[in-house]
């Protein structure tokens, strides 16, 4: 039941959302300054999810009715469409990127972990079963490693055509990671499983072969980012699946909305890496640059990446009354 205290608590708030509001309306949203502009969406988020609370309650109609419309005054303007500028985009992967990443995170650690479940299935059935990794790594590229060579050389004197195409495979492999999320989410665990078992399976085939330094030393500086993405792609995938499964106080199609909104910016996120890692796999990894080199891009672009989720170049976030 909505009381007395709980209205009183939230009033200063709606008040204040629907005069910045009435502001929109009347003058544009060029009237409002950068921290008026964050004002509203924070308090619009706070009136939608007081909405859903409201809603719960039989008897708060009237309340229920008020809080509809100021909600949907302030939505019109709240995801009205955006222009995209330099300066969008650089505060978006500045500070609100990382912000939201850090709220994803336990998404993403669940799709990493059954990724990593799935590399050490992988090396257990390798290790058990030989004639399954020829099975599945084929007779070619079974015979190099047992020829103490890299597959990858053959990029090697094609590095732009083989870059390019890493990255559109990189990304789509991504997209259809995330898109699995639609199936309750099992899309998304299957595909974190299946690449798991099959780096597994490589990586512990060239460790028999000892080709394990000579592997590592080709994934170090595109794995860096390559990785992580592919985790982050599939914990957007589990965060769409959550809003489906799990809507709690909102209506199921509200939660998905809200839940398809966070994973396709936490998505989002992944673009400019796998274009960096495409790069870097394209002409970096396959070439005869020295080990030290490579493990050593790997270790700045892996500190980086933690730097930058983990901080975000933070800035204060707005007090609200209430």
């Amino acid at each position: 039941m909505i009381s007395n205290r709980f209205i009183a608590s939230r009033q200063q708030n709606w008040s204040r959302l629907e005069e910045l509001a009435q502001t929109a309306e009347s003058a544009g949203l060029k009237q409002l300054s950068a921290r008026e502009l964050r004002e509203f969406g924070l308090l619009y988020r706070q009136a939608a999810a007081d909405l859903s609370a409201v809603r719960t309650d039989a008897g708060s109609r009237t309340l229920e009715a008020y809080l509809n419309r100021l909600v949907a005054r302030a939505h019109n303007f709240v995801y009205a469409g955006k222009r995209f500028s330099a300066r969008s985009i650089g505060e978006f992967f500045t500070y609100e990127y990382p912000r939201l990443f850090r709220r994803m995170w336990r998404y993403v650690a669940l799709a990493t972990l059954v990724a990593v479940i799935g590399g050490l299935l992988g090396a257990i059935v390798t290790v058990v079963r030989p004639e399954f990794m020829r099975a599945m790594l084929g007779p070619e590229m079974v015979s190099t490693i047992e020829q103490h060579k890299m597959w990858t050389e053959r990029i090697l004197g094609v590095e732009p055509q083989a870059s390019s195409a890493i990255m559109t495979n990189n990304i789509s492999v991504c997209f259809v990671t995330f898109a699995g999320g639609i199936l309750a989410g099992l899309g998304s665990l299957w595909l974190m499983l299946t690449n798991g078992f099959q780096v597994g399976v490589v990586m512990t085939a060239c460790v028999q072969h000892g080709m394990g330094l000579s592997l590592g030393s080709f994934m170090a500086a595109h794995g860096a980012l390559e990785l992580p993405s592919i985790f982050i792609s599939g914990g957007a995938g589990l965060r769409l699946a959550a809003g489906m499964l799990f809507p709690g106080y909102l209506r199921r199609r509200e939660a998905l909305a809200l839940a398809g909104r966070e994973s396709i910016r936490l998505l989002a996120g992944t673009v400019p890496m796998l274009f960096v890692a495409g790069i870097l796999e394209g002409f970096l990894s396959p070439s005869h640059a020295p080990m030290g080199v490579k493990f050593g891009v790997s270790a700045v672009l892996l500190t980086g990446l933690v730097v930058w989720l983990r901080e975000g170049w933070r800035r204060p976030r707005l007090a609200v009354a209430g």
